[in-house]
């Protein structure tokens, strides 16, 4: 791993902006965040402030129109989803929204991985004509479904496209399209999920329907509603892993705020059930934040598309039944511990392929499984790409035909180099580090490995591809308090492109190791710095030889000399709180 500590803001920025601490200063710099407009949303983001009116995406007035007249009119309205996190919480937001104004004629329709794949296929389109939908709105896909959205047309249907993936040059024929990136579009931001462009458009309905209504139909208030919902968002904007930044950052904000106190039955079963929240729905630990939906949350709500079919989590969204929330989030507990169990044994079977293959050094690295789920393809890839640090592909056979699911690292944009070979694809869409794709033909697998290689090698070749590991700044632990914390407080929530904050510490004296979990793969380190003071450092993973072939459960002692990355957090039981340093990286001393 190399280290890589970022830069001192120029003094002219320090002057500029002299009521910021010296930490706060640097962690904006470096943020790119250097206006006073950036660095006041960024650290005091206002729901009221900081949210773009809905109505400047171009086609919002369309779209609007379009549905409130379906609602009027008692057309049936189906919300076609996605069966990740970002898709189911985009469906149940709009599901909600269109119930709340007065819609009777309503249905979603969830994809099932495996079958359906992902996005509009044309035997989805010819159901819903047949079983007389009128508006078709997408969620999280659409903006690569040419073909299906001309069928959508042929057949007679309305059809409204919301999505945020990578297009293509030929946009579909859609009634409206709601997408913050595509040509023409002058929405302020771009990086917004699914779930929130789905969001965007519930508050258009709720705005437009506000202007002949002051209360919704049960007297609850449009603002009160819509806010209530911001659950939901903060769900689809982590669990999608989009930068945090911008109206996706105060979306997220509230939202988690909104998550502490939820109002969704569903959502308080999961936590209940995850042993997150107490028998009441209370946290048990402190106040739920991005790390409870990123590692908790999410992964529950992707599992039952994973393991079964997307539309148990779905159900868990929208019920407003008790008994039944309690049964689908054990069913979705169940379901991600499943998940679990099928994931380590298909990354270790992965992970041996690319070893055995010698693919370490390529490019691009391929696994491949005759049995593989769809489900887990991406998770594999995943892995693969944090161990070895390369762009992977993991793929398997399913009903005939091949499909493949890509993560890669930020130097390799995988999204654009499965545009430029569409020949090879009977579908494919995602994002620049990450993709979803199904060969035309199991015969084209090695010309397609062959294709993509040369890509990457284009692009990689000659790179430095030492996984890296940026440090925010040098710090003696003596500093490590209650106050320098409470600074880091308002950075969060952390995630794509607000990470959180890593410091560096070197020469720090090893007081004592301890293995800690199963087979000991977590380490206990109590060292001290500068100081008698001995500090509690938590290192996940750092046991365990396969993720770390130093074994410093084996090759550290006390006494030992060490240099730290590490990031600061809080452990909280029985109402205690104490400060805790999260291990990022290790190292022996080297003279300085």
């Amino acid at each position: 791993m190399k280290w890589t500590i970022q830069p001192d803001p120029p003094q002219s920025f320090l002057d500029e902006h002299p009521e910021l601490p010296h930490t706060v200063a640097r962690l904006l710099w470096n943020r790119n965040l250097r206006t006073q407009e950036q660095i006041d949303e960024f650290l005091n983001p206002d729901y009221s402030q900081d949210l773009h009116d809905p109505f400047l995406f171009k086609d919002m007035e369309k779209a609007v129109a379009i549905a409130l007249r379906a609602l009027g009119e008692d057309k049936k309205i189906v919300v076609h989803g996605d069966y990740d996190a970002d898709g189911i919480t985009a469906s149940a937001i709009l599901i909600k929204t269109l119930r709340k104004l007065g819609g009777k004629n309503l249905d979603v329709f969830i994809p099932h991985r495996e079958i359906d794949g992902y996005g509009l296929n044309m035997n989805t389109v010819d159901l819903l004509h047949k079983n007389n939908t009128g508006l078709i709105i997408t969620c999280d896909c659409g903006i690569s479904n040419i073909n299906e959205v001309k069928r959508c047309k042929e057949l007679g249907m309305e059809i409204i496209v919301t999505d945020h993936h990578a297009y293509q040059a030929e946009l579909p024929a859609a009634d409206a399209i709601i997408h913050p990136k595509v040509p023409g579009e002058n929405y302020p931001d771009k990086g917004l999920a699914g779930g929130g462009v789905a969001f965007k458009l519930a508050q258009g309905l709720l705005k437009k329907h506000k202007e002949q209504n002051e209360f919704l139909s049960d007297q609850q208030t449009h603002e009160g509603f819509e806010k209530w919902m911001l659950d939901l968002v903060a769900i689809a904007t982590i669990g999608d892993m989009v930068p945090l930044v911008g109206e996706s950052r105060t979306l997220t904000r509230y939202g988690l705020t909104v998550l502490n106190k939820t109002q969704n039955i569903g959502l308080r079963q999961l936590l209940i059930v995850a042993g997150l929240a107490d028998s009441n729905g209370h946290p048990k630990r402190g106040e739920y934040d991005a790390y409870t939906i990123g590692f908790q949350i999410a992964p529950r709500i992707n599992a039952a598309g994973r393991m079964n079919h997307a539309n148990t989590s779905y159900a868990l969204l929208v019920t407003e039944d008790e008994k039944e929330a309690e049964r689908l989030a054990l069913e979705i507990n169940q379901n991600n511990s499943d998940r679990q169990r099928l994931t380590e044994q298909l990354t270790t079977e992965a992970r041996q392929q690319i070893t055995e293959t010698e693919q370490t050094k390529n490019p691009i690295l391929f696994a491949y499984g005759e049995g593989w789920p769809t489900s887990i393809l991406g998770l594999i890839s995943g892995k693969l790409k944090e161990e070895f640090y390369r762009p992977a592909i993991a793929m398997g056979k399913s009903i005939g035909n091949i499909n493949g699911s890509g993560r890669s690292i930020r130097e390799f944009n995988l999204i654009a180099a499965l545009q430029t070979m569409p020949e090879f694809f009977e579908k494919f869409g995602g994002h620049p580090q990450a993709c979803g794709l199904s060969l035309k033909s199991p015969d084209l697998l090695e010309e397609f490995k062959k294709a993509i290689t040369e890509k990457a090698q284009t692009a990689l070749g000659g790179m430095d591809l030492t996984p890296q590991i940026q440090i925010d700044a040098e710090i003696n632990l003596e500093d490590v308090d209650w106050k320098l914390y409470d600074l880091l407080q308002k950075f969060e929530p952390f995630g794509q492109a607000n990470v959180e904050p890593t410091y560096v510490a070197y020469g720090l004296t090893v007081m004592s190791v301890d293995p800690m979990g199963q087979n000991g793969k977590h380490l206990r380190l109590m060292v001290k710095h500068n100081s008698h003071i001995v500090r509690k450092t938590i290192g996940f993973g750092l046991g365990d030889p396969i993720r770390h072939p130093d074994d410093w459960k084996t090759n550290l002692s006390p006494g030992d000399k060490i240099d730290m990355v590490f990031s600061i957090g809080v452990n909280e039981w029985n109402g205690n709180r104490e400060l805790e340093l999260s291990i990022k990286d290790i190292k022996k001393s080297a003279p300085r």
